[in-house]
C-alpha cells in the first residue's frame, strides 16, 4: 500500500468519525495513534509521548488557561451590562444606532475574553432582548448579534490564534497584533452596513424615543465611565506586553488578575461566579489541550508518510496552479468544511497539509494566520452546521425561528468574504503592525 494512499485513508477515517458524531480529540487521536502503530509497530506509540512532551514544554499554553479564565469572569460577573448602558445611551438616538453599539460591545468583549461563546451569550441575553423589545427587526439584528460575537476569534487575544501559533510554531504575539487591523475593518463594515440599511429602511432600527434620548449629560458621562475597567483590562494585558513590559504569559496572568479585581471592585465577585467561572475554565482548557495532543501526533504521522509533499506536487505540479491559485482553493476549502466543522477541528485537520505548504508557496505564515481566522469566523455562521447558528437558536427567544437565524447571516457573511478579500489583497493590513512594533 502506497503512502499516498494510507494519507489518503487517515483522512477519510478522521472525517468519518467526526460526521459519526465522535469528539474531535477522539477521532484524530484514535487514527493518529491507529496509523502510527500500523506503520511503525510499538515504536509508533512514541509519537503520542513525544507529542505529549512538546505539548507541555509549550510555554505559551499557559495563557490558555489565562484568556479563557477572564472572558469568564467578565461574562459571569455582568461588566458587559454595564457596557451596553452605555452604549445604549449614546448610540440610541441614531438610526440602528443600538445595533451598532451591540457591534462596539462585541469588539470590546472580543478584547477582554478572545473566544466568540462569551459575546454570543452576552449579546443573546443582555442586547436581543432590548433590541426586539425597541422594536429592530428580528432578522436584522439576529445576524448583528452572531457577526458581532464572530469577531471574538480575531481580535486579540484571540484564543484561536493562540492555538494556530502553537501549530503551525509562529509567535502568538505577532499573530495577535496581526489580527487588529483586520477585526477593526470587519467591525468598521459591519457598523457602515448596518447604518446604510437602516437609512434606508427606517423601520429595521428605528431611534430611541424622544423621551428617552433627553439624558442629562452629567449621566451620559457617568455611563461612559463603564468603559474605563474594560479598557484598564484590555491596556493592562495587551498594552504592557506590546510595549515590553511583559512577556505574553505574563501578559495573560495580569488580564485575569485585573478582570477579577474589577469584578470584586463592582462588588459582583460572588462565591457563584467563582465557582461557574473555574468549571467553565477547567473545562474549556482541558478540551483544547486534548485536542492539540491529538493533532500534534496526527501531524507527525502526516509529516513521516510525507503526505504534505504529495499535495504540493498535487496542487503545484499535477493541477498547474499558481501559487494565488492554491491560496485561494485553500481557503474555499475552509469554507466547505466550516459548514460542518468548528474552527479548532478544521485548524488540526489541515493545518499539518497547509501550514507548510503556505510557507513553501512563500506565502508570509502570520498573514495566513488571520485568513484562517476570517475564514473561521465565516464558517462559524454558515448552514448546515455553523456553530453561531445553533448557539443563536439555543439562546434566542421562541418567535426566532431557525430560519429567521440562517436568513439573517446572507448580507454578513458576504461582508466577510469581502473584508477576507481585502486582506488578502492587501497583506499589509495584517502585517503593518506586528512588523513595525517588531522592528522588522
Amino acid at each position: 500500500m502506497s503512502y499516498e494512499l494510507i494519507a489518503g485513508l487517515m483522512f477519510a477515517t478522521m472525517m468519518l468519525m467526526l460526521l459519526t458524531g465522535q469528539r474531535v480529540f477522539g477521532a484524530i487521536g484514535f487514527v493518529a495513534a491507529f496509523a502510527a502503530l500500523f506503520l511503525w509497530g510499538t515504536g509508533g506509540s512514541e509519537m503520542a509521548f513525544s507529542s505529549t512532551i512538546k505539548l507541555m514544554k509549550w510555554y505559551p499554553l499557559m495563557t490558555l488557561p489565562m484568556f479563557i479564565y477572564m472572558g469568564y469572569i467578565m461574562s459571569e460577573s455582568r461588566i458587559a451590562d454595564d457596557l451596553y448602558e452605555m452604549f445604549h445611551v449614546w448610540m440610541g438616538p441614531v438610526h440602528g444606532g443600538l445595533a451598532i453599539g451591540t457591534i462596539l460591545l462585541m469588539v470590546v468583549i472580543s478584547a477582554m475574553n478572545g473566544l466568540s461563546v462569551a459575546g454570543m451569550a452576552i449579546g443573546a441575553t443582555i442586547a436581543l432582548p432590548e433590541l426586539l423589545r425597541r422594536g429592530y427587526d428580528k432578522i436584522m439584528v439576529t445576524g448583528v448579534i452572531q457577526a458581532g460575537s464572530s469577531l471574538g476569534i480575531l481580535v486579540p487575544p484571540s484564543v484561536v490564534l493562540v492555538l494556530y501559533g502553537m501549530i503551525a510554531r509562529q509567535p502568538v504575539g505577532q499573530l495577535w497584533l496581526a489580527g487588529v487591523f483586520p477585526g477593526l475593518l470587519m467591525a468598521g463594515l459591519f457598523v457602515i452596513y448596518i447604518a446604510v440599511r437602516c437609512r434606508i429602511q427606517p423601520n429595521l432600527g428605528p431611534p430611541l424615543p424622544a423621551e428617552e434620548r433627553n439624558v442629562p449629560w452629567s449621566t451620559k458621562f457617568r455611563l461612559l465611565r463603564a468603559g474605563i475597567l474594560p479598557l484598564l483590562i484590555f491596556f493592562s494585558m495587551t498594552g504592557l506586553f506590546v510595549m515590553g513590559v511583559t512577556s505574553l504569559v505574563e501578559s495573560s496572568a495580569v488580564g485575569a488578575t485585573v478582570a477579577t479585581l474589577a469584578a470584586w471592585i463592582k462588588g459582583r465577585l460572588t462565591y457563584k461566579v467563582m465557582e461557574t467561572t473555574i468549571r467553565n475554565t477547567l473545562g474549556v482548557t482541558c478540551m483544547f489541550m486534548w485536542i492539540i495532543l491529538a493533532a500534534l501526533a496526527f501531524g507527525a504521522v502526516f509529516d513521516g508518510l510525507g503526505a504534505v509533499k504529495a499535495i504540493e506536487f498535487f496542487f503545484v505540479d499535477a493541477m498547474d496552479l499558481s501559487p494565488w491559485g492554491v491560496l485561494i482553493l485553500m481557503q474555499l476549502s475552509y469554507l466547505i468544511m466550516g459548514m460542518f466543522l468548528d474552527d479548532t477541528a478544521m485548524l488540526v485537520i489541515v493545518a499539518p497539509l497547509y501550514v507548510p505548504l503556505v510557507g513553501v508557496l512563500g506565502f508570509d505564515l502570520i498573514w495566513y494566520g488571520v485568513l484562517y481566522t476570517i475564514t473561521c469566523q465565516v464558517a462559524y455562521m454558515t448552514p448546515p452546521f455553523g456553530y453561531n447558528l445553533f448557539l443563536m437558536k439555543a439562546m434566542a427567544p421562541p418567535e426566532i425561528t431557525l430560519g429567521d437565524i440562517y436568513r439573517s447571516i446572507t448580507p454578513f457573511v458576504l461582508i466577510m468574504i469581502i473584508g477576507l478579500g481585502i486582506v488578502m489583497t492587501f497583506p499589509e493590513i495584517a502585517l503593518w503592525l506586528p512588523n513595525t512594533v517588531y522592528g522588522k
